[in-house]
């Protein structure tokens, strides 16, 4: 059960102009930097917490329904439920109702059936779910920790991006980062 990214977010949890003030930065020369520090650190915070930030559309695949139709899914919040499609064993897809289906956000996101779902016909990747995860569509959707963490992290790694890095340290969140993205972490799923 691997999500797959569909579209990613159509704006970033932090703005360049922000970015630019946070940094202290005068001139446009450095933006590109910024731009993609940007992305990658809303990437770092995604990882850390197991959650999407901003309005992206991931698919995940799942050979069958499980027997108490309760589906745990690797991504959170979920923002809506956009298409289920069930596999018969020709591979042709059959749209499920969606009203037949609710998301239960407890404890991560589940996904319940709330009726006896169709069943699969082909063994592998039966099941197609899409659906768009995140806090919102707006930068300002996203829960001011996480977008501090960002901040955090951009001057981290734009003051540092000409150091060498040790190799225990690649991986490594700078401890302020830590200490705003701990509290958001979704469980790791069994």
């Amino acid at each position: 059960m691997t999500p797959i990214l569909l579209a990613g977010p159509a704006v970033e949890p932090l703005g360049l102009d922000e970015t630019r003030l946070w940094l202290r930065l005068d001139s446009s020369d450095d933006d590109q930097l910024v731009l993609a520090l940007i992305r990658a650190a809303r990437s770092a915070v995604e990882q850390a917490t197991r959650r999407a930030l901003v309005a992206q559309s991931w698919r995940l695949r799942v050979d069958r329904w499980p027997v108490e139709r309760r589906l745990r899914l690797p991504l959170s919040p979920i923002l809506s439920l956009d298409a289920v499609r069930v596999f018969d064993a020709a591979g042709a897809p059959t749209l499920a109702d969606l009203a037949g289906f609710h998301i239960e956000p407890a404890r991560g996101a589940t996904l319940v059936c709330d009726a006896p779902p169709l069943s699969p016909g082909r063994i592998a990747n039966g099941i197609e779910i899409d659906m768009t995860a995140g806090f919102g569509a707006s930068a300002q959707d996203v829960p001011e920790p996480l977008r501090m963490a960002m901040r955090l992290l951009v001057a981290h790694w734009y003051e540092r991006r000409g150091d060498a890095l040790h190799e225990d340290r690649i991986y490594t969140l700078p401890a302020g980062v830590a200490a705003l993205v701990t509290p958001w972490r979704a469980a790791r799923l069994a």
